[in-house]
């Protein structure tokens, strides 16, 4: 089948997810330090992250539903156009003079709900893209242009701020722009998928399906358990003051470690899909992940500590490419969007409620036990995980696998 970017409306896609990504992870830098300057207060950092955050849990699930009910390109096309204008709101408080927090946190708001309501949709757009046969490929090489976005847009993002910060929000909405334009030039999903009366029965119908399903609920609590008790992220600025002694540079670069890491894995991926024993590879991938979390814990040299992160962001991405392929090929097309949603709230509960977990944690016993800890109960719960959910680990060639009966919807 070759490359999926071959294939048109799948590269407009990718086009599209890079631009935003761009966009988004540059204005991150901006706001970030434009926030702190205003009142030297990290809380109005805290605050920036919880309004991206409050629309995912407030409307993932309805925006599922309209995944499933409208044209799923339809609804791109207005979360890009919603992140257009937050880059021209951003751009025009700039140049007011960004001296209060208030507008930040309300765009950063708008930033939120453009996410909750485009994710569903690109992603349960996506396997109507290629052929199934190469959807793990397609998944892959986006997950590539993903982590290129994520180096590279924070890296533009200072650059042109320190220029001159307006021309951060003058490119972020140039970029918005490029990826609203490739939205608009997909042939697909321009039709609705068919998913049934807006109300509470059809919204909660994904929910319904995941639950009765052992390999959908297995693989996205899987999912929320690693994440929820394996992650170090939060502690990084810990382990470079008190452990590694590295600064604020070393810091960054423990940062950027599980990126390159992710960026590599996707790499091999694009090139080596996995076809045989997913289920396994996937069991087995996790608690590799806690083995990685583990070894970054015990470590006190900065070179063994940047392998383990890098080690995990790569095993994390094979997880992560293999849930996205596993879900939708399970899942009917008309209860992709809703699904996709549930994971959603799942994952964002996981990463939020990890970093609170590893906080409490290392409050409670220290940073160093309370990665430790983290690592093994992540080892744990995939271990367990062969046992409970059977039939995910039993899952074998990804192109055998097909959808399971959608039920009321």
């Amino acid at each position: 089948m070759g490359s999926p970017l071959r294939h048109r409306d799948f590269a407009l896609y990718v086009g599209a997810t890079v631009a935003a990504a761009f966009a988004i992870e540059m204005s991150f830098v901006a706001v970030g330090w434009q926030v702190y300057a205003i009142h030297r207060d990290p809380l109005d950092l805290g605050i920036v992250g919880l309004a991206m955050f409050l629309p995912l849990p407030l409307l993932a699930l309805p925006a599922g539903h309209l995944a499933d009910r409208y044209p799923r390109r339809t609804i791109l096309v207005l979360a890009a156009g919603i992140d257009a204008l937050v880059a021209l709101g951003l751009l025009l408080v700039t140049r007011s003079g960004a001296d209060q927090t208030w507008p930040f946190f309300a765009l950063a708001f708008g930033t939120g709900v453009a996410a909750a309501l485009g994710a569903p949709a690109g992603r349960a757009l996506t396997p109507s893209l290629v052929p199934q046969e190469i959807l793990v490929k397609a998944f892959a090489q986006r997950s590539v242009a993903f982590q290129l976005s994520v180096i590279g847009g924070p890296a533009l993002g200072g650059l042109l701020f320190a220029i001159h910060p307006e021309l951060v929000y003058a490119a972020a909405a140039l970029f918005s722009a490029v990826a609203l334009v490739a939205v608009l030039a997909m042939r697909s999903g321009r039709d609705g998928a068919g998913g049934g009366a807006l109300d509470v029965a059809s919204v909660l119908s994904g929910v319904r399906l995941v639950r009765r399903t052992p390999v959908l609920l297995g693989a996205i609590s899987l999912d929320l358990f690693a994440v929820l008790f394996g992650g170090a992220v939060a502690l990084l600025p810990v382990f470079a003051r008190d452990v590694l002694d590295v600064g604020p540079a070393g810091l960054g670069i423990l940062r950027a470690a599980p990126a390159a890491g992710a960026l590599c894995a996707a790499v091999v991926m694009a090139r080596r899909p996995i076809h045989r024993r997913a289920g396994r590879t996937l069991l087995i991938v996790v608690a590799l992940y806690g083995a990685t979390m583990i070894v970054f814990g015990l470590s006190e040299t900065m070179w063994l500590s940047l392998a383990a992160l890098a080690a995990g962001g790569a095993v994390d991405t094979v997880s992560v490419v293999l849930r996205a392929t596993i879900l939708p090929l399970v899942t009917p097309d008309e209860l992709r969007g809703r699904v996709t949603a549930v994971e959603m709230v799942f994952i964002s509960a996981s990463n939020e409620l990890g970093a609170f977990e590893s906080g409490v944690a290392a409050a409670l016993i220290g940073a160093v036990p309370a990665v430790l800890v983290g690592g093994a109960v992540t080892i744990g719960v995939a271990l367990a995980w062969t046992r409970l959910f059977s039939q995910l680990r039993d899952v074998d060639r990804l192109d055998e696998l097909r959808p399971v009966e959608a039920g009321v919807s």
